[in-house]
């Protein structure tokens, strides 16, 4: 799988039940990211994320997920390894240049 993923773009996978996907930061993300989290700037977004609940962790995979439509609730029945769920979004923002 990964071989199929974008480095260019930032993206990062993510197993979820067993299955590779695809978790990238792009506009389209951010905005669901600030609709979310209920804040109108980066600035408040990025405050917001710096204290993060166990179903906040669900609602950015399924705002950086590619290709999928996840919702969080989808996510909260399926098996994801948690540190891998960390270190997928910490990649997915890190190769956004977040």
């Amino acid at each position: 799988m990964t071989g199929l993923i974008n480095k260019v773009r930032g993206e990062a996978v993510l197993h979820v039940d067993g299955r590779p996907l695809i978790l990238c930061l792009t506009m389209g993300a951010l905005a669901r990211l600030e609709a979310a989290f209920e804040v109108t700037s980066l600035e408040a977004l990025e405050a917001r994320l710096a204290n993060l609940s166990s179903h906040d962790v669900l609602l950015i995979i399924s705002a950086l997920l590619c290709g999928e439509a996840l919702s969080p609730k989808d996510l909260a029945q399926a098996q994801i390894h948690p540190a891998e769920a960390v270190a997928a979004i910490t990649k997915a923002f890190e190769g956004a240049g977040a």
